[in-house]
C-alpha cells in the first residue's frame, strides 16, 4: 500500500513536457490570432489626435464664446473683437474664435500637425489623408450661423 501511495505522490508532481509544449502551443496560436487586431497602434492614435483637435477647437469656441458675452469690452455682434483669455487676445467673429492664427488657433493651442488660414477657414494637416477644419461663425439675414468642424474620416 505504502508503494502505490508513493507511486501516486510520484505521479502528482509538476508538469509533463508533453503538457508544457500543450501550453507554449496554445499560448503561440492565441498570439497569432490576438497580434493583428492590436498591431495598427498608428491608426487609432492619428484618430485620436484628431478627435482631440476637434474637441479642442470645440470647448476653445465655447470658452471664448461664454467669455465675450461676459465681457462688456466684447462686442459680439461684430465680425472683428477680441476677447483676452488667460492673458491672450482672442480674436473673435461674432463672439466665436475667428478663423485666425489669432484667433482659433490661439484659443484651441493648437500644436499639432501644419495649420494654415484662408477666408475664415482653419485647416489643422495632421498627415496626408487626416484634416480638421475650423470654419469661423458668420452671420447673415438676422441669423447667427455658429462656428463648424469638420474632419476627414479616413485618418489611419
Amino acid at each position: 500500500m505504502s508503494a502505490m501511495t508513493a507511486m501516486a505522490v510520484r505521479k502528482e508532481k509538476g508538469f509533463t513536457l508533453i503538457e508544457l509544449v500543450m501550453v507554449i502551443v496554445i499560448l503561440g496560436i492565441l498570439a497569432a490570432f490576438a497580434l493583428p487586431r492590436f498591431a495598427d497602434f498608428g491608426g487609432d492614435a492619428e484618430k485620436a489626435a484628431r478627435a482631440g483637435v476637434i474637441g479642442a477647437m470645440k470647448s476653445a469656441a465655447g470658452i471664448t464664446r461664454a467669455k465675450c458675452l461676459a465681457d462688456s469690452a466684447c462686442d459680439e455682434a461684430s465680425d472683428s473683437s477680441s476677447v483676452s483669455i488667460e492673458g491672450v487676445s482672442i480674436t473673435t467673429a461674432y463672439g466665436y474664435p475667428d478663423g485666425t492664427a489669432t484667433g482659433i488657433e490661439s484659443a484651441a493651442q493648437i500644436d499639432a500637425g501644419t495649420v494654415t488660414h484662408s477666408g475664415g477657414v482653419t485647416t489643422v494637416t495632421l498627415d496626408t489623408d487626416c484634416t480638421i477644419t475650423y470654419t469661423e461663425a458668420s452671420f447673415a439675414a438676422g441669423t447667427l450661423t455658429p462656428p463648424a468642424y469638420a474632419g476627414t474620416t479616413t485618418c489611419n
